[in-house]
């Protein structure tokens, strides 16, 4: 199965809104979201069913039994991360807490516990047809990465059959961009036509690079700043990465995305832009892979 992964140096830049299009053109049979910290792919897809959901565990928590505690105060004297206060007794501030286990390892009475956390929620669409993976981290929580790779990993197992996947990254250059590139075959990278977004495409890419993945970029509402747009084909030039097209801004995406639809759903100027993208972006991931 080949896996398309589309990603962004930062949030807003309209990743979502290309993937949700990508699927729709491709007819794709297996698609994921592992934006997990603000997932919203499911906006834009089809599905009348109810899926699949299950828990999340990601580090544990400590937990004092005030019974056995001592009140000797060692465990609030070596939490690194101030998660342990004391009133009239010793307790555990679960969104302080990053599960570390020193002070299970120091309690001299053994009234501290780590204890499994629910710190999000997987969610699996499946019918005789499609696949749709995606999941929700729970506000405050960590190992956004691991979430990630148990989205690709849900992806993956039920949707054996598939030849296509297309996978929505998460903005940003962190953990869950990351563990969203481990295993892909290409990454399509969407930049937008401002300061902040030279920099971000930059920074994406380099982290790419990492991987030896394939690389397209693309330039979302390209006309809202002509010169730096410019600039960004300038500098996919000189690095040598394939540019596989411009996309216009677009007050119909905007009533379309509103709306609950792809921009290829309706008669608009960057649906027609965004097919051209889509159909270069796929003839670059059938091509050999970079060896």
């Amino acid at each position: 199965m080949k896996q398309l992964l589309i990603l962004s140096g930062k949030g807003g830049t309209g990743k979502t809104t290309i993937a949700s299009a990508f699927i729709k053109l491709a007819s794709a049979k297996a698609y994921a979201d592992c934006d997990v910290d603000a997932p919203n792919l499911h906006l834009a897809t089809e599905w009348k069913i109810e899926p699949k959901k299950t828990d999340y565990y990601g580090l544990s928590k400590a937990k004092i039994n005030p019974e056995l505690c001592l009140q000797c105060g060692l465990c609030q004297q070596n939490c690194r991360f101030d998660a342990i206060s004391s009133t009239d007794k010793y307790q555990v501030d679960p969104f302080s807490c990053e599960g570390c286990g020193v002070c299970e390892y120091l309690c001299p009475a053994n009234a501290i516990t780590m204890i499994p956390s629910v710190d999000g929620e997987l969610t699996l669409y499946t019918d005789t047809e499609k696949v749709f993976s995606t999941a929700q981290l729970k506000m405050g929580s960590g190992n956004s990465g691991l979430l990630v790779t148990e989205v690709k990993k849900q992806l993956k197992s039920a949707a054996v059959a598939a030849e296509l996947a297309i996978i929505d990254g998460s903005p940003g250059i962190g953990c869950p961009v990351i563990a969203s590139l481990s295993g892909v075959d290409m990454v399509l990278m969407v930049a937008e036509p401002s300061i902040s977004g030279i920099s971000d495409l930059k920074r994406i890419i380099n982290t790419a690079q990492h991987f030896r993945i394939k690389m397209a970029v693309c330039i979302n509402k390209f006309d809202t700043n002509r010169e730096i747009t410019e600039r960004i084909e300038s500098f996919c030039k000189q690095q040598k990465l394939t540019f596989v097209g411009r996309i216009p801004f677009d007050m119909m995406a905007v009533k379309a995305v509103n709306r609950g639809q792809t921009i290829v759903d309706i008669d608009c100027q960057s649906g027609l832009a965004v097919k051209e993208v889509f159909h270069k972006t796929m003839n670059l991931l059938l091509e050999k892979a970079i060896v």
